[in-house]
């Protein structure tokens, strides 16, 4: 077995992947971080710094470690361009080829000192750079911060709306669903909607009800849905779902589930198993790797290796990214192409795995 999960590693790490569920003060490295916390002589000791990057049986908690780099770190827009940059690099090092990132303007706005119309050029050029050094195309979706006042979601999007740019796709929502539930934001989502904006959500996600996957899909007019795993609880609407495409961004290191599930259980309880079997469009992402010590690759082996996916749902579900990417049809009919030719020419040589593919 640990030869056969060592080859699913291999051929994982080679296959071509887009990620759509990354949020970018998830991504830093802890060099940097520690970088940018020597220059600002913030009040962080080293072992503290230690303690974020540590996975233990009490992590920090990561939203924690987010709003501190933007009230302690993040302090210019070149600071921005590093961040972007070397997640895209990183990602790239994984065979990532697209990648759609989340960043919460609100949060560097008002923490730290950043305006939007100032950060996004530093985030565009690191977009480029990046696709010129790595080969991989990068795509912003521009956060609200749901722990903020519902104005301050509607001022955000007014930014993106002003300062249009191509490299900016549309929004998202995210930080802790409790007590923020999706329809406090629908005045958002409808600015974006009415300026041809993409919408996506974090619904589902931390045991909320199912509902609020519900209003992401029918208020908000989401796109797709990122986690939703409490769709579950409602399968009449999650056939819905599927028979309207929706696809959802699921994350194995999703640290509530990890926090609530017996260690023995989580694999075997955990939503994203039984989602697939509902008719559900689901697509693996990292979340916040460098904080939930997971790559791209290691997010597609846990669905093998931790979930019993086989061969066949790899391939769907990697079939599933695309379809759901904010990409142009050409792109997508194209990289469908190249991607499914690679994985099937790359899977030949797991043939043992293979024979167990549902």
């Amino acid at each position: 077995m640990p030869v056969m999960t060592s080859r699913l590693e291999r051929f994982l790490h080679l296959t071509p992947k887009v990620e759509l569920h990354c949020h970018l003060l998830g991504t830093v490295r802890e060099q940097t971080f520690r970088d940018l916390a020597r220059r600002e002589r913030a009040p962080l000791a080293d072992d503290e710094i230690t303690a974020f990057y540590t996975r233990g049986e009490k992590p920090v908690g990561v939203l924690r470690v987010l709003r501190a780099l933007d009230a302690l770190l993040i302090r210019r827009p070149d600071d921005l361009h590093r961040l972007v940059y070397e997640y895209l690099a990183d990602a790239a090092a994984h065979h990532v080829r697209y990648a759609e990132f989340f960043w919460n303007p609100t949060g560097t706005a008002v923490e730290s000192g950043i305006a939007y119309a100032a950060a996004l050029p530093a985030i565009v050029r690191a977009i480029h750079d990046a696709e010129r050094d790595h080969r991989i195309s990068g795509r912003l979706i521009a956060a609200i911060d749901r722990e903020a006042p519902p104005a301050a979601a509607t001022e955000m999007v007014r930014w993106v709306v002003e300062h249009r740019a191509d490299e900016v796709l549309g929004i998202g929502i995210d930080y802790r669903e409790n007590d923020h539930p999706p329809e406090d934001f629908a005045e958002a989502y409808a600015l974006a909607g009415r300026h041809g904006l993409k919408r996506t959500a974090h619904a589902g996600e931390f045991g909320m009800p199912w509902t609020n996957v519900r209003t992401a899909v029918e208020l908000l007019q989401c796109d797709r849905i990122d986690h939703g795993y409490t769709i579950v609880d409602a399968p009449d609407y999650a056939r819905r779902c599927a028979e309207r495409g929706i696809v959802f961004t699921v994350v194995p290191t999703n640290s509530f589930y990890l926090r609530t599930l017996a260690p023995e259980r989580w694999a075997l309880d955990h939503p994203i198993r039984r989602m697939p079997g509902l008719g559900l469009k689901v697509h693996p992402n990292t979340d916040d790797p460098t904080l939930h010590h997971v790559t791209p690759t290691l997010a597609w082996t846990m669905m093998a290796r931790d979930f019993g996916f086989g061969l066949a749902d790899l391939r769907a579900f990697m079939l599933n990214g695309l379809d759901a990417a904010w990409i142009d049809d050409g792109s997508r009919a194209r990289w469908r192409a190249e991607f499914t030719q690679a994985f099937d020419a790359a899977a030949q040589s797991l043939d043992p795995f293979s024979s167990g593919a549902s």
